[in-house]
């Protein structure tokens, strides 16, 4: 019962052999990013892990993606569709938790400049 549908349609493998670097550079910026910002010299607080969190499941969704990209099976359109949301999904929740740390950044700093006797 695991053999392939004669009739689905399959991706050409020139188009899924540019989906998978696209894939694996944004995944890389992502690990890029916590790495830089876990090296912040702004000290960690139980907040960040309202940017933390998101990040990591992003970048979990985007390791799946690429993990899936990468199987022969992903040459069936349906497994290269599901792969794609996968993706994206893990974008989005990367980009949302790296919005969110720029702003926690921006606001601690914000607060700390604005203490009286700083400056």
């Amino acid at each position: 019962m695991d053999e392939q549908d004669p009739k689905e349609e399959q991706v050409e493998i020139i188009f899924r052999n540019g989906t998978v670097p696209a894939v694996g550079i944004l995944l890389a910026f992502s690990l890029g990013f916590i790495t830089h910002w876990a090296a912040n010299p702004i000290p960690w607080q139980t907040y960040h892990l309202v940017a933390v969190l998101p990040i990591l499941a992003g970048i979990a969704l985007q390791m799946r993606a690429l993990s899936l990209l990468l199987d022969t099976k992903c040459l069936r359109l349906s497994a290269y569709e599901r792969a794609n949301r996968i993706f994206i999904t893990g974008l989005v929740f990367t980009a949302c938790g790296v919005g969110m740390a720029i702003l926690l950044d921006f606001f601690d700093l914000a607060s700390r400049s604005a203490l009286p006797g700083a400056g």
